[in-house]
């Protein structure tokens, strides 16, 4: 399908790679002006696609590594080496300077050792301070905000295996922590989490936590995100579900994508569109929230906006249903205080606090909130989020009050045996409403034989827990005969024993019992908490009616601490001590919060104060290898998914089930599925819910994959499953690092390398996440997108108004290198047929058209071939689809599916498209007209048939000549009732269908133009003429409607698959095909005497698909066969003993130059089918521009004729004029009213002036007074018709017979020049220069004086104008 590619490149430091292999890079590949063609698109079937390139070779020291960085034209430079074996392993960005890091002694020839720091703008390397690490670094993280760079490796100062660089004091420092510590530690990774504000270390070190407690300062719960707002206490609270609730925020924004209360309650992106709910712009607002039930909170989460211009400083919280004012704890996050507020409680306004919690002073039963923002900070107050804190943790028997919380992977749940019912009661708060199960059971009934309800409470973190059983009053539910007691059985888990208590349910009023306080371990995919309840074994009470009632409502969990014994230390196994005053080990990770403001030494034992959440990752780690972590084992990469899940990559093997990588969640370790991988992990990379990972491994531990992970693998965290994809059947080395790129691509180094007939490539490489390609890094690949099927190249379309113009071309002689007649047996006339098309594997796209679609003004693809594609609407489609380059969407076309293979398309000034191949589409066959105005298939088209088997369309297309036909061609012999074998021709306004000629026989398979007024149709194929002659190329003549074979039938060794005619010159005609048996690929060439051979070292199982002429941008050797300002562009699947393979090759007349070669997604050679352009009539001829002034001050001399001499001796002397004033600037106020008359202010002016001379008749550089004035105030006179305006700038051809005799230039092409110094360019005429801006010389022949100005276009914004010659080089 047709991709757009994402720019990798968003600021000049977004790429930086490292490389230590041997590198060539190859002379610049003939410079295609696609720009003359407008917007340009190859097809084919491929997953990435590579330039060749020719430059001269040039090598890296494979001693030493490089820095490398891609430039914005996609070009890799290098940067620097280092010392003679010496290695880079990491880098980061602070501000415009890059850090590098490894183990090196110098880099770029500038003393540096282990740390180094590059300067894009200077491009220098620099030492990064003294004292800084004594020993190799491996691993760098650039924390912005505090302009620190955290450094990692095996070194023992100024930090232990730990060292930080202040930017700002220019000091080296250990970190507050001190270090990391063990036999020969090591860090090889630090990042950070999902939200930024701690930082993760891995590698080979050993921690050390008191094995009594285990403290968590910062989040007791690894679902919800960190913030400093919160506290491991009110983290630990398990939000209340708001779904099913009536919440009312007003006044609310103006603006959709922000009034929206219901985004906040678990916004799902970040702080802005859709996740974000402002107040209307000067009010403070309102929010409420009912619950319609009676509930126990404990506080309120509040995350603030930081969109621009908003943001709330104060509010007050107010209880429903008893109206108070609540006082609120908080943390005060600037302080590291606990504070209270009532009134207006203050919300913190610093962007790195995702949210706050704000605690009652007690759990508080409620039936609703109300939430005043009466302060604020720009135009108005609004939130990110807002959630109610239960008390702990809930369930509810009834299902539907056991929605899932935000944060929660799972919501609560129950289930029970016998039956049980729904019960509803009043309360005594309006419009609230009690429900509850209840089951009844027999008096005598044993308690095995009862009824039974289990409660399962999602709890997010451990902790001491009062669980409590809301039992609902019998008077309310008027059951109070039917009452008994029941028997509650709890399962706190960790190692705890069941808590067994007997409770009675004949309470009168609503009724909470205390069933169980203690430790209570957080859900897990291993682990729920449960409370039973069953009928008493003594039930109390005689019943009602002979029966007991059993009553099932709420339980509460309410936190009382958050603190608690650790759980891997009663669970553990291996060498870590439990319980007691012993010590806790942990291996290869560590966690350090950057808002800390707490000191200690990591190298001995972590206070229990300062230990994490997260630093149980490491003792789980440490109990799981049984503490044998000696050796190589090692922790190399971590990262943080969405959901809170850790995943760790490394070299390790853990007798509980996994190796190389595993998964922290819900405080426990879990492997991966397969067990992980066979191999050594070393980079870890996200996008989504799918992890990249990169190392030494072929397969998962348990092998599954078929030993086809090669390096790389995808792990699909959503359905626990590894991907079997394009990157699992492409051959990698080791990949050792694996950043990810603005989520859009990955890069990884060293270097792959994709075995691909006799092409080897060898590059730093990028997988384009959204389009599942390679990329090779070395490519010039800005003005290309990669993708599966399509490369559009986006270039900037110079219109041309006039068609090209054709010439007649002689015979040629001077074939010394080409091969004639014997080289090819002759062909067999009587067996002359077309070879099979060569096979297109969905996806595959084989034709493109674009096209202005009237309604939006945009200019889209239209693509067909053998793909299958899900829309934009998402509807799955097929082999033909439209593609907005503008919003990368694809669609469907509305109506009837096509089924089968899309090979030619075409647009017509109507707005219809028609559609031609091998299919079925309702009543069409291999032809089909669709109105792309309504939008809808032309019913009327009439069925192709075909003498046997399926009608196959190859070409579809038209002529200048007959402006109201469309000619299809191919493979069938009637349409509708016409006979017409192979080519035939729709009138398009009488709707009729008519031969051509008195037609031909045979299959056709490329039809191009002849003429200059495309007079001549040229069809290639396996034809037979009506007067019997057998041939592979003939023309048809509009005019006398004739049909004759184009040169000796004989010459050409087998039928035409592919045909293009040079510019409209039927003396200049190239085809392709198979010779007759089908062995060899063969070119020929028709010079308008004869056919002589081209293209003869293609190997046998080379397929030729298109022959298109394009033009040049610099121009080759002339010769007999190819202008020297084009090359015919040879596309399809090439092999040839000179180049190797490739896609596209460029023919200069002499020579076949590679230009893009393809891979397929199993790494085999792809190919590419053809290249459409949006412009049809460009022209090929080099051609000088000037200003549109000169132009039409040339066309009025040329038509007043007794002006013209004149004109001329005005242009002339301007120009000697112009030059006269030189390249320096002058002041203005130093110039006398005189000087502005006699010193026009441009080249322009001074041609404009000519103009008013030669025209006007008045002075040659005079100026009325009037126009003087009024330019000098800012004011405008009469317009002046020849005075400079936009359009003057308008690039406009010279004619070429507007200058007479020697005085008419030769042509020249454009070069490329740059900019020695800046050039303001402020004067009409002229054109701004930057410092080493390129830009593209159009005219220098202004070369005979020193201050000579040349006329240049900037490429890049496409404006054009003199400069000083002197300024560039």
């Amino acid at each position: 399908m047709l991709l757009h590619s994402p720019s990798l490149s968003t600021r000049p430091m977004a790429m930086l790679f490292v490389s230590s292999l041997i590198h060539s890079t190859l002379a610049s590949l003939p410079l295609v002006d696609f720009s003359r063609m407008g917007q340009v698109a190859l097809t084919g079937a491929f997953a990435g696609l590579n330039p060749f390139d020719n430059s001269t070779p040039s090598s890296f020291d494979p001693s030493t590594t490089s820095l490398l960085s891609r430039t914005t034209q996609g070009t890799l430079a290098n940067l620097g080496n280092t010392n003679s074996g010496g290695s880079i392993s990491s880098g980061c960005a602070l501000g415009d300077v890059f850090y590098i890091a490894g183990s090196f002694s110098s880099i770029g020839n500038v003393s540096a050792n282990y740390v180094a720091s590059y300067s894009p703008s200077l491009g220098t390397f620099s030492p990064v301070g003294s004292n800084g690490p004594n020993g190799p670094v491996t691993a760098l993280y650039c924390d912005v905000p505090n302009n620190n760079l955290w450094v990692g490796g095996h070194f023992s100062s100024p930090g232990s295996s730990v060292a930080i660089w202040n930017t700002k004091s220019n000091s080296w420092s250990a970190p507050p922590f001190k270090g990391l510590s063990g036999e020969n530690a090591q860090v090889f990774s630090i990042t950070s989490n999902t939200s930024s504000s701690s930082l993760f270390f891995a590698g080979s070190f050993i921690t050390s936590f008191p094995g009594n407690t285990t403290s968590v300062n910062n989040t007791n719960n690894p679902n919800v995100p960190y913030s400093p707002g919160a506290s491991p206490f009110s983290s630990s609270l398990v939000p209340i579900p708001l779904q099913n609730a009536e919440i009312e925020a007003a006044p609310s924004s103006t603006n959709p994508e922000y009034s929206d209360i219901q985004t906040i309650l678990c916004p799902t992106g970040s702080d802005g569109p859709g996740n974000t709910w402002l107040a209307q712009d000067g009010s403070s607002a309102l929010i409420t929230i009912l619950t319609f039930s009676s509930i126990s909170a404990y506080g309120i989460r509040l995350g603030n906006t930081f969109i621009d211009g908003y943001g709330t400083t104060g509010f007050s919280v107010t209880s429903i249903p008893d109206n108070t004012v609540q006082t609120l704890s908080y943390l005060d996050v600037s302080t590291g205080q606990n504070n209270t507020c009532t009134d207006v409680c203050p919300l913190s306004t610093d962007s790195s606090v995702l949210y706050q919690d704000f605690l009652f002073s007690s759990p508080v039963t409620l039936t609703g909130v109300q939430i005043t923002l009466s302060e604020w900070t720009g135009a108005a107050p609004g939130l990110h989020m807002i959630q109610l804190l239960s008390s702990g943790a809930f369930v509810s028997a009834i299902s539907d009050g056991n929605t899932q919380s935000c944060f929660a992977p799972n919501p609560s749940n129950a289930t029970s045996t016998g039956t049980w019912t729904t019960k509803d009661a009043s309360t005594d708060i309006p419009a609230t409403l009690q429900t509850v199960l209840v089951s009844t059971v027999a008096v005598g009934t044993p308690a095995a034989q009862a009824p039974t309800f289990t409660w399962m409470p999602y709890v997010s973190a451990s902790g001491q827990y009062d669980i409590s059983m809301i039992i609902p009053g019998c008077t309310d539910f008027q059951d109070c005969g039917l009452r008994t007691s029941v028997k509650v059985t709890v399962f706190p888990g960790g190692g705890t024993q069941p808590y067994v208590s007997t409770v009675s349910q004949q309470n009168q009023e609503d009724t909470a019992v205390l069933l169980y306080s203690g430790p209570v371990v957080p859900s897990s995919s291993t682990f729920e908490l449960t409370v039973t309840m069953a009928l008493a074994d003594s039930p109390v009470g005689s019943g009602q009616d002979g029966e007991y009632e059993l009553v099932a409502g709420n339980l509460e969990l309410t936190l009382t601490s958050a603190n608690l014994t650790s759980s891997s230390g009663s669970t553990s196994s291996g060498t870590n001590s439990s319980g007691g005053t012993g010590v806790l080990h942990g291996f290869g990770f560590f966690e350090w919060p950057l808002n800390s403001p707490t000191t200690f030494d990591a190298t001995g034992t972590v206070p229990a104060s300062s230990e994490t959440f997260l630093d149980g990752v490491g003792v789980k780690l440490y109990n799981a290898f049984g503490g044998s972590v000696s050796g190589s084992m090692q922790v190399s990469a971590v990262i943080e998914h969405s959901s809170g899940v850790l995943f760790l990559g490394g070299n390790f093997d853990s007798s509980a089930g996994f190796s190389n990588i595993v998964a922290f969640k819900d405080g426990s370790l879990v492997a991966l599925t397969s067990n992980g991988l066979n191999g050594a992990v070393s980079s870890l990379a996200l996008s989504g819910d799918d992890l990249y990972i990169g190392g030494s491994f072929s397969d998962t531990q348990v092998p599954s994959m078929q030993g086809k992970l090669r390096g790389i693998a995808v792990y699909h965290i959503d359905s626990g499953s590894w991907a079997l994809s394009v990157l699992a059947s492409t051959d990698l080395s080791p990949v050792s690092h694996f950043p990810i790129i603005n989520f859009k691509s990955l890069v990884i180094s060293p270097k792959h390398s994709l075995q691909e007939t006799s092409l080897l490539v060898q590059s730093l490489s990028s997988w384009l996440v959204i389009f599942k390609a390679w990329r090779s890094m070395a490519l010039r690949d800005s003005s290309y997108s990669f993708n599966s099927t399509v490369i559009l190249m986006h270039l900037r379309c110079r219109p041309v108004n006039r068609r090209r113009e054709h010439h007649t071309r002689g015979p040629v002689s001077w074939f010394s290198h080409h091969m004639k007649a014997a080289l090819f047996p002759r062909q067999q006339t009587s067996s002359l047929a077309l070879p099979p098309s060569p096979p297109a594997p969905a996806p595959a796209v084989l034709a493109g058209v674009f096209w202005s679609n009237v309604s939006s003004s945009k200019e889209v693809a239209i693509i067909g071939g053998n793909f299958t594609f899900v829309s934009a609407s998402g509807t799955v489609s097929q082999a033909v689809a439209i593609y907005d380059p503008s919003s990368y969407t694809i669609n469907a076309l509305l109506g009837s599916q096509v089924y089968g293979v899309v090979r030619a398309l075409l647009v017509d000034s109507e707005q219809r498209l028609y559609v031609g191949g091998e299919f079925n589409l309702s009543s069409a066959n291999g032809f089909a007209i669709y109105d792309l105005g309504t939008q809808e298939w032309v019913t009327s088209t009439q069925p192709l048939q075909a003498a046997s088997g399926t009608p196959i369309v190859r070409s579809i297309s038209n002529s200048a000549y007959k402006p109201n036909a469309v000619i299809i061609a191919g493979s069938f012999n009637q349409v509708g009732t016409v006979t017409c074998q192979a080519i035939c021709l729709l009138d398009t306004q009488l709707n009729q269908w008519s031969v051509l000629g008195g037609g031909i026989q045979g299959d056709i398979s490329s039809v191009s133009y002849a003429g200059s007024n495309e007079e001549f149709l040229v069809a290639g194929g396996a034809i037979t003429l009506p007067n019997g002659t057998t041939t592979s190329v003939a023309q048809y003549s509009f005019s006398n409607a004739t049909w004759t074979a184009v040169g000796n039938p004989t010459d050409i060794p087998g039928p035409v698959t592919a045909l293009e005619v040079n510019d409209g010159n039927s003396s200049s005609i190239f085809a392709a095909g198979r010779t007759t048996d089908g062995s060899s690929p063969f070119m020929v060439f028709w010079d308008g005497i004869s056919w002589s051979y081209i293209g003869t070292t293609l190997q046998g199982s080379s397929n030729i698909s298109q022959l298109l002429m394009v033009p040049l941008q610099n121009t080759h050797s002339p010769n007999g066969v190819v202008e020297s300002d084009r090359m015919l562009m040879v596309s399809g699947s090439l092999l040839d003993n000179s180049f190797g393979s490739a896609s596209s090759v460029l023919f200069d007349g002499e020579t076949f130059i590679p230009y893009i070669s393809s891979l397929s997604a199993q790494g085999t050679m792809g190919f590419v089918s053809a290249l459409f352009y949006s412009i049809a009539n460009f022209s090929f001829t080099q051609q000088h521009f000037l200003a549109t002034g000169i132009v039409i001050l040339i066309s009025i001399a040329i038509a007043a004729g007794v002006v013209f001499f004149l004109a001329l001796v005005g242009i002339v002397w301007t120009l000697l004029s112009r030059r006269d004033d030189g390249v320096a600037k002058y002041d203005s106020s130093d110039e006398d009213k005189d000087s502005i008359q006699h010193r026009p202010s441009s080249l322009l002016e001074h041609i404009n002036a000519a103009t008013r001379t030669t025209i006007l008749g008045t002075g040659a550089f005079s100026v009325s007074t009037e126009k003087e004035e009024m330019a000098r105030e800012g004011g405008s006179a009469e317009p002046d018709p020849f005075g400079p305006d936009g359009s003057n700038y308008l690039r406009a051809e010279t004619p070429s017979d507007a200058v007479v005799g020697t005085m008419a230039a030769a042509e020249e092409y454009s070069r490329p020049a740059h900019a020695r110094y800046a050039f303001d360019g402020t004067e009409e005429g002229e054109l701004p220069l930057t410092v080493g801006l390129e830009v593209e010389v159009l005219d220098d022949r202004d070369c005979c004086n020193m201050d000579r100005w040349w006329y240049v276009r900037n490429p890049h914004t496409g404006q054009e104008g003199v400069v000083p010659a002197a300024y560039l080089y």
